[in-house]
């Protein structure tokens, strides 16, 4: 009978993009469950979508609690969004510097496009609006 020895090496990757962004992924997805699960039973069960008007959101913005699980809620969401669109442009553009630009591109979309969103949801409700 023959015998095997096994040996266990640790072998340090260095991270690149493809590494990092696989990464957070999984931890903005483990954030975002209870933020939609949170969302969708407060929204469309406890309130019902049929009462949500401007004076509600309103009211909830009231507090900054509920502004900061909203801009968390945009971004890791949109983040997903964008992943999953960098992840099928991956399939048609093949250059090596066409694909670096093209993650700056669409990480610097991503950062605008939520802290727009996030000043939006921070600011709050302009009650003026709309014009009589």
């Amino acid at each position: 009978m023959a015998s095997f020895t096994q040996t266990l090496r640790r072998v340090r990757v260095k991270p690149n993009y493809e590494t990092i962004a696989w990464k957070w992924m999984r931890y903005s997805a483990f954030a975002m469950i209870p933020l939609v699960w949170g969302h969708m039973i407060l929204q469309d069960v406890i309130v019902g979508v049929h009462r949500i008007d401007l004076d509600y959101v309103a009211m909830r913005w009231a507090s900054l609690f509920w502004r900061i699980y909203d801009a968390l809620l945009l971004g890791f969401a949109f983040a997903h969004g964008v992943n999953g669109l960098r992840q099928v442009l991956n399939n048609f553009i093949h250059g090596d510097r066409a694909r670096k630009v093209m993650n700056w591109l669409l990480f610097l979309f991503w950062l605008v496009i939520t802290l727009i969103g996030g000043a939006a949801l921070i600011a709050g409700v302009n009650r003026a609006f709309p014009l009589p």
